[in-house]
């Protein structure tokens, strides 16, 4: 008895064995003939998956571009430096409305509040402070002139906080900065401009006429949206509210040593400051804090406005394409009626002429897809030569699944009908 009852589960693996072989069988037996329908009809099939086609080849290429875009605005725009973030006179990112209201209410941040922070601030790691001129003045170079250059004051400690980084001579000291020293840090477009295969440092250039003497250059930033960011001079705060503005408004920015001080130093500040500006408890901050993730979860709110419409968009092809595969599903039907009843005759279950169908219709449309699939690819690296587009994984296996997806949904009614189908009635059908 116990040899027959150990033997019983291995008698029942055959069996279980012949079902996989047939599933797969069947499965390839369905997608051959798919793909022999489409080869056979060709301009049927260019109909058919036209709405797949497009529904894929749009989802894939909005995703591509907001991963694009993502990516650039994390690493040029929202990279305000290692575990650091911004005081400034408003929140970033608030709707209209707010800024509207903080312009009426908040107090520009000024040098004062930059001194208050470095000197009682407790466990930063750096406090740096800028300021930039409101209008992009014209520099000069002997005979040569560029226009709309990005002038700032910065004090030392931006070295460490931005994301410019020294490439010939050096940055500023807090010499330079506690003497007012005439000097500045310029960017790679007046390197390649003023000095063309020449040493800049020691040279003099003039930002609205005062001259400022070369003592470094930066390294190449690139460009944002189109727009270089090498064409910039940087001089000491110092010497820039002694030379153009007294009070400037400016940006305070605040490096903490690792990541987890991060909110606690944003804490510090938020205290500081409104004990400073004697905000009562139950009022707004009259200024604001702003990290990394402040801009890019607005950016992200932006965004995903965007792809929600372009989901819409696809909604709809992808259901044009599914509607248009069922009826030429249908009609495969129709023509291979005699074809059903002669496999039916010969052995053939509901379940083999349901799944043969089905897989048909979820091979077309997956056919469809890959095609999608390679026309965004082609589409997101034309983008990518003007503006950015990043084609990311995830979309190619939404378009994958969702194609796939698609086409077995549409193809069920199809195939139930084919399943249903009487062998006696459907041998009747002339072929």
């Amino acid at each position: 008895m116990g040899t027959l009852t150990q033997a019983q589960p291995l008698a029942s693996n055959p069996s279980v064995g012949r079902q996989g072989i047939s599933f797969w069988v069947t499965a390839r037996e369905a997608f051959w003939i798919a793909l022999d329908a489409l080869r056979t009809h060709k301009l049927r099939s260019f109909l058919t998956l036209l709405g797949v086609v497009i529904a894929t080849t749009t989802l894939i290429v909005v995703m591509s571009v907001v991963n694009g875009m993502n990516l650039y605005i994390a690493e040029h725009i929202a990279n305000l430096g290692v575990n650091t973030f911004v005081v400034d006179q408003f929140q970033w990112g608030q709707n209209y409305e707010a800024f509207i209201k903080a312009q009426r209410t908040n107090r520009p941040i000024r040098v004062e509040d930059y001194e208050f922070l470095k000197e009682n601030l407790v466990g930063a790691k750096n406090v740096a402070a800028s300021a930039a001129l409101s209008s992009a003045p014209d520099v000069r170079y002997e005979n040569h002139t560029i226009h709309e250059v990005a002038v700032a004051g910065v004090t030392p400690e931006v070295a460490d906080v931005g994301s410019v980084k020294v490439d010939l001579g050096r940055f500023f000291t807090d010499a330079d900065y506690d003497h007012n020293a005439m000097v500045c840090f310029i960017g790679h477009d007046l390197v390649t401009q003023f000095f063309p295969g020449s040493d800049p440092i020691g040279k003099e250039i003039l930002v609205r006429g005062l001259p400022f003497k070369v003592i470094g250059t930066a390294q190449t930033l690139g460009t944002s949206f189109g727009q270089s960011q090498d064409t910039f001079v940087q001089i000491p705060l110092s010497a820039f509210r002694k030379a153009f503005e007294g009070r400037p408004a400016i940006q305070v920015s605040v490096q903490a040593w690792d990541s987890s001080q991060v909110g606690e130093l944003q804490d510090q500040v938020r205290t500081m400051m409104r004990v400073r500006r004697h905000v009562p408890f139950h009022e707004p901050d009259p200024f604001g804090i702003n990290a990394s993730d402040t801009l890019m979860a607005t950016w992200q709110a932006l965004t995903g406005t965007i792809f929600g419409a372009a989901i819409g968009v696809v909604a709809v092809f992808m259901v044009i394409g599914g509607i248009v595969i069922m009826n030429i599903m249908l009609a495969s039907v129709t023509e291979r009626t005699h074809e059903i009843g002669i496999r039916k005759s010969l052995g053939a279950r509901r379940r083999d002429i349901l799944l043969q169908f089905v897989i048909e219709s979820a091979a077309m449309a997956l056919t469809g897809g890959i095609l999608g699939i390679l026309f965004a690819t082609g589409i997101a690296q034309l983008i990518n030569l003007v503006f950015t587009a990043s084609v990311p994984i995830s979309a190619i296996l939404v378009g994958v699944f969702l194609s796939s997806g698609v086409g077995l949904f549409f193809g069920i009614y199809p195939a139930s009908k084919a399943a249903r189908l009487d062998p006696i009635e459907a041998l009747r059908t002339e072929k």
